[in-house]
């Protein structure tokens, strides 16, 4: 009889703790409405199970229009930070990497802030013109990266790396440059580059949605040739990895779901770096498991820390890419000081 894997049960319990976190996180805020009404609205909406006359009208649009589609956006820029995170790890073989290291995330910071400066809110939705601006941003610096990683053909993974930090450099440099002549701007500009979720709806959970599902499962196809990647790139190719050509399918995949989330959710830090150090002492460093546990735990990392975002000091909220780096950087340290002889690459 076959013993049942200990890393599929760690990822059937990072599910029912997702899915917990999902409706009581719903259930918190200035309006009082508990956890069982709140599941009970969920599910009315989900399968179409009445959940009672005592349900107040408002609750059900508190809970559908307002708390709901942020707790899945949440879900699912964590998930997407985690998985880029778990996939830029791998393929860079360095533990500090994240989808900020590759440039995207500030190829997207540049888009959205022009989105903020071009006069263009009278003619699209400032809702939608941010995000398209963002990925689009995103996409151009993963353009600029490539081209000046390559050698005859080839991306050796250091040039890689030095091709994003100093893209990154130089974006960031331009972004400084347009919040001094924003002006009235500057604050929305700030709150999008500090990261956050309020003011986020279905529109929001609309535009990241298909860019997730579809470079998630690219990632996860590519979790065996990661694996492979990690024995170095010689020994991968020597087995049948086609080495350049996963490189850049992982890379394209990867920045899209970041630039994604970033487009929707603005600069939010530290998910991508400390989710999969975490859930690789927990599962191990076989992608095939650990590229869905960064995904759980990505999701359920970020929609707690969005609840202490906009709890902390309610009714006011905190940017909740400043609770991440709160958050992550001692839970990180935490890490490396208590698992440090347990922790595998």
């Amino acid at each position: 009889m076959k013993i049942p894997d200990k890393r599929l049960h760690m990822l059937l319990l990072l599910l029912l703790l997702l899915l917990i976190s999902m409706v009581l996180s719903a259930s918190i805020g200035v309006a009082d409405i508990s956890s069982a009404d709140t599941g009970r609205i969920i599910l009315e909406r989900v399968l179409g199970i009445s959940a009672g006359e005592e349900v107040e009208d408002s609750w059900r649009a508190i809970i559908l229009n307002i708390r709901l589609p942020r707790v899945i956006l949440g879900l699912l820029v964590g998930a997407s930070l985690a998985t880029a995170g778990v996939a830029f790890q791998g393929l860079l073989q360095n533990p500090l990497a994240d989808p900020y290291t590759i440039g995207v995330s500030s190829g997207a910071a540049v888009g959205a802030t022009l989105a903020f400066l071009l006069p263009l809110a009278g003619l699209v939705p400032q809702v939608l013109v941010v995000p398209v601006f963002g990925f689009l941003g995103g996409g151009a610096a993963l353009f600029a990266v490539y081209q000046l990683a390559k050698v005859g053909g080839k991306v050796p993974v250091v040039t890689l790396l030095l091709a994003g930090v100093v893209i990154s450099s130089f974006l960031s440099a331009i972004i400084s440059i347009l919040m001094i002549f924003a002006g009235e701007a500057l604050r929305g500009i700030f709150f999008w580059l500090a990261g956050g979720l309020a003011g986020r709806g279905w529109s929001h959970v609309a535009i990241i949605t298909p860019y997730f599902l579809l470079g998630s499962s690219i990632l996860f196809f590519y979790t065996r040739d990661l694996n492979l990647i990690l024995m170095g790139e010689e020994a991968a190719s020597s087995l049948g990895v086609e080495v350049e050509r996963v490189k850049k399918i992982v890379l394209i995949a990867a920045s899209g779901v970041t630039a994604a989330a970033v487009s929707v959710s603005g600069m939010i830090g530290f998910a991508g770096l400390i989710v999969p150090h975490a859930m690789r002492i927990v599962v191990g460093p076989d992608h095939r498991y650990l590229l869905p546990a960064s995904a759980l735990a990505g999701g359920i990392f970020l929609i707690w820390a969005d609840v202490f975002a906009r709890m902390f000091l309610a009714p006011s909220e905190i940017p909740v890419g400043i609770i991440t780096a709160f958050l992550g950087a001692p839970f990180f340290m935490y890490l490396l000081r208590k698992k440090r002889h347990d922790y595998r690459f």
